[in-house]
């Protein structure tokens, strides 16, 4: 009997991660694709962790531009979250990164 064992994530405020995601394509034929699509940012702010209704905030600069996306931790989407680096932040919520133009200051995992 092989059960299959979760490994529980820690996640944090100021962790860089890569989010990898799945994707439903329409091509021009009509037919429909799935792929992975990979977000990699950091984490900006974790809402109700350890509860089923739990999401979490990834936020990374595209071209200029602040794009951020909101993640549920039981969304069937998410196929897997990697961390890559952990900063060195005092808040819980880094509301603060959308005006702050400096980057912090990181660690690899």
């Amino acid at each position: 009997m092989t059960e299959k064992k979760e490994q529980k994530l820690e996640l944090k405020p100021g962790m860089t991660v890569k989010v990898h995601e799945r994707i439903k394509d329409v091509d021009a034929k009509g037919k429909e694709k799935e792929r992975t699509q990979i977000f990699e940012g950091i984490i900006i702010a974790i809402k109700k962790p350890g509860t089923q209704s739990g999401s979490f905030t990834v936020r990374k600069i595209a071209k200029g531009y602040g794009v951020e996306k909101i993640y549920p931790f039981n969304s069937p989407l998410v196929k897997k979250i990697v961390p890559t680096k952990q900063a060195d932040v005092r808040r819980a919520k880094l509301y603060y990164l959308r005006d702050h133009k400096k980057k912090l200051k990181e660690k690899k995992l």
